[in-house]
């Protein structure tokens, strides 16, 4: 009997055009071809590629590698859990382990977060708050509320709704027409106001147009309000402090549901477990995905407040619960990865390492303005990012744009970050340790001294 295994492609030779061609990446593979990054083994906070080359992970592959590559607590539940039950019947019911997942949220959320609905990725995660909050109205009285506000700049995932909430046009336009109800203003840039407003006399004009525009379309249709707590594709946006609480007040005040998108910015990364702690506002609803699995596997979670969650809870024959389902939806494999990383976050402190590490990041990237091209710094804990400027007087960005050269340039040096054409960011494992961060750093440095010199040449 042949065995299909060993006639595979020979890893080393996955970097031919002839066999990548047949796989779909996130970038054009005519030009993914001419220089593919195929990673082959990871340990800690290192990856090696398929060549034998060594990256330093900035980036926790993205915002997803929690607890770093290999972690024995991880993998070790992973392997008890595959001996027991790797599937059960979603159909019919759950199994043990989703249900101490769930129970471990709730107990590690803030306010009175009353249950959970576990997934399979972030685009699950934000496409259920979504429906979560149109049945939520339509179970209360209020079912012509049904639209849904978000940010320009900002992205909630690949699925249909999920990406006619995001603000991106980049990434909409190959999809349009996309899914109707969704609503967009502009996000609290202050850096770069859309208002041409200065803070602190700005008062807060991203804030209350968001009230304006509740008003304007009649506070009887709209139903939620999502963002990021701190916005990531448009370059790490912080929002100012009064922001939140004032969103908070406008939907206690028309009966909108508020929803924060802690894909990113969830179980640890800005310092503790959830941003909404970091920002002492209390949404209604809270979508986490990556770095709750650590990327061991497929899992996300959307965690909704009491009063949401007894909405759903009644006589089947009036009330049919959240109506919302998915193949892997509370996988018990999925499920053990997620509460192992959890344990591993709160026995190991890892929120506090995120802000002692995320303090000696924004120190680092400070000492980066000697540079004389580091216009802004913003994020918290470990999501940090700096913007790109030509002057840092006037904010001139550069033209041509400069961050997807030092990008590259990083990766040549053996870094992965985030890189866009205007900003950078790095978002490395909550463990990181000092030799790793001062590592990162002098790799960023050092990236960011050659592409200059290359373009003064």
């Amino acid at each position: 009997m042949t065995d299909p295994i060993s006639e595979r492609i020979p890893e080393d030779q996955t970097v031919q055009e002839q066999y990548l061609k047949r796989l779909f990446v996130r970038s054009q593979m005519s030009e993914f071809v001419k220089e593919p990054l195929i990673m082959s083994k990871a340990d800690g906070m290192t990856y090696w590629d398929v060549n034998g080359k060594e990256y330093l992970d900035g980036l926790s592959g993205i915002y997803t590698t929690s607890v770093g590559h290999n972690n024995p607590r991880v993998i070790s539940a992973m392997k008890d859990q595959l001996d027991k039950l790797h599937f059960s019947p979603v159909m019919h019911g759950t199994n043990p382990v989703a249900v101490q997942l769930a129970n471990r949220l709730i107990e590690l959320s803030p306010g009175d977060m009353a249950a959970v609905k576990l997934l399979s990725g972030g685009s699950e995660a934000t496409e259920a708050a979504f429906k979560m909050a149109r049945q939520y109205h339509k179970l209360t009285g209020n079912a012509t509320k049904y639209k849904i506000i978000s940010r320009y700049h900002s992205w909630h995932g690949s699925t249909m709704a999920s990406m006619s909430a995001a603000g991106l046009t980049s990434r909409r336009e190959g999809s349009e027409p996309l899914a109707t109800g969704h609503l967009h203003v502009f996000p609290p840039t202050c850096y770069r106001c859309p208002f041409g407003k200065e803070y602190p006399t700005c008062e807060i004009t991203c804030a209350t147009l968001i009230e304006d525009t509740i008003q304007l379309e009649g506070p009887g249709t709209v139903a939620a309000i999502i963002v990021e707590p701190i916005g990531h594709t448009g370059g790490i946006i912080d929002p100012p402090e009064e922001y939140l609480p004032m969103l908070r007040a406008m939907c206690d005040k028309y009966n909108v549901l508020l929803i924060f998108d802690e894909i990113i910015t969830g179980t640890g990364r800005t310092g503790q477990m959830f941003a909404a702690e970091t920002f002492d506002v209390l949404p209604d609803l809270i979508c986490l995905g990556k770095g709750l699995s650590g990327g061991y596997s497929p899992l996300s979670a959307l965690i909704c407040r009491q009063h949401v969650a007894d909405a759903f809870w009644g006589d089947p024959a009036e009330n049919p619960g959240f109506v919302e389902g998915h193949t892997f939806e509370g996988n018990p494999v999925s499920s053990a990865v997620g509460l192992a990383v959890l344990e591993e976050i709160v026995e190991n402190d890892l929120c506090a390492n995120a802000r002692k590490m995320g303090e000696r990041f924004r120190a680092g990237f400070e000492e980066m303005k000697k540079h004389g091209i580091v216009g802004e710094i913003r994020g918290k804990g470990l999501l940090l990012g700096m913007e790109l400027v030509a002057d840092v007087n006037t904010k001139e960005p550069f033209d041509p744009p400069i961050g997807v050269e030092i990008g590259k340039q990083c990766l040549q040096n053996g870094l992965l970050l985030r890189f866009d054409p205007h900003w950078l960011a790095i978002g490395p494992a909550l463990n990181v340790n000092e030799e790793q961060a001062d590592r990162i750093l002098a790799l960023l440095d050092q990236s960011i001294e050659q592409v200059l010199a290359a373009r003064s040449a």
